[in-house]
């Protein structure tokens, strides 16, 4: 089956099967009768000849920071609907949280020809934004919010001050376990809106109370002895994201502390394994998914020529369970 014989059996020309093909203009009725052939005869165009013709590979890069992350995979899941249905491909790329690997897979996605890249990111350097700035394919930025790029991101700062408050309802003294602060939406500015809400309620802050690390919950576990090693009076802890909060809560555990009876806990993002947990982890709920279906609308808009520029702030909610109390 080719397209002399689509157009046969349609009884059209070539060409209006061609431009039907290409997404051009074709007559309703005419468009109707090709549709049907084409699903009759089950026939498929060469996705090489239509990249020839076309320019277009309806393919689109997703560049992720770490692919054993709940967040991510809501964002992915969200990404894919909307790109499937659009009939684009997704092809995924996992950084490990390393920046050279972010470069380069941005390198790779522009010279291989993909007609978008989404970007799922967390630091920027000069590095980036040079990089950025070579790409000749539009790109869309998800979880961080960059000037002059098209971003969709979460209100990190006002979910800080959210979960400060759910945590100060029951704690006198808190701590706060957070991430680099270069990654300037969940190290700097989760972190920020924490302090904010402890200044607005006229609590003390003492910079020992601040602990880093990395990401997982194993390093939240070490995170949390030594916090509070440093200060075993603390009856509250913060953490910039769930999974640093569950491994926080192993160890308050482990020292013979009950949760939120000794040390109350809350985290930030609401995933499945805090949820699950007992007691449940209070968390500040991001519509994950919804960002990554906002992020690939806006990178379908981008490549028809539309929403340069275009920020999209996603909401967030509120979700206060057993690790929290009141006084």
């Amino acid at each position: 089956m080719n397209i002399n014989e689509i157009a046969r059996l349609a009884e059209v020309s070539r060409a209006t099967v061609s431009r039907y093909l290409n997404e051009g203009y074709v007559s309703q009725e005419k468009r109707e009768r090709i549709r049907q052939v084409i699903e009759q005869t089950g026939y498929k165009p060469s996705a090489q000849a239509q990249m020839l013709r076309t320019k277009k590979t309806r393919q689109v890069g997703v560049i992720i920071p770490k692919i054993n992350s709940e967040s991510i995979s809501r964002m992915v899941s969200g990404i894919g609907n909307v790109l499937k249905e659009a009939g684009f491909w997704m092809l995924l790329a996992d950084t490990e949280n390393k920046e050279k690997e972010e470069l380069e897979y941005l390198k790779v996605f522009a010279e291989n020809q993909v007609d978008g890249i989404i970007l799922i990111a967390t630091v920027f350097t000069e590095k980036h934004r040079k990089a950025l700035e070579a790409l000749q394919v539009p790109v869309v930025i998800l979880g961080q919010r960059l000037e002059g790029y098209p971003c969709v991101y979460q209100d990190d700062f006002h979910a800080g001050k959210t979960a400060a408050r759910m945590l100060l309802d029951g704690a006198n003294k808190a701590g706060y376990i957070g991430v680099t602060q270069e990654d300037i939406a969940v190290g700097k500015d989760r972190k920020q809106g924490f302090l904010a809400e402890l200044r607005e309620s006229g609590v003390e802050w003492d910079e020992s109370c601040y602990e880093e690390c990395g990401f997982s919950a194993e390093e939240g576990y070490e995170a949390a002895k030594a916090l509070l090693g440093r200060h075993p009076e603390l009856d509250g802890i913060m953490a910039a994201t769930d999974t640093i909060a569950v491994g926080a809560m192993a160890w308050i555990r482990e020292s013979g502390r009950s949760v939120p009876e000794n040390v109350a806990i809350v985290g930030i993002g609401d995933t499945v394994t805090g949820r699950m947990m007992t007691p449940g982890l209070s968390s500040v709920h991001f519509h994950y998914r919804a960002s990554g279906q906002e992020a690939a609308k806006l990178l379908l808009e981008l490549m028809s020529g539309n929403s340069a520029g275009k920020e999209v702030e996603m909401d967030y909610r509120e979700q206060l369970r057993g690790t929290t109390r009141k006084m």
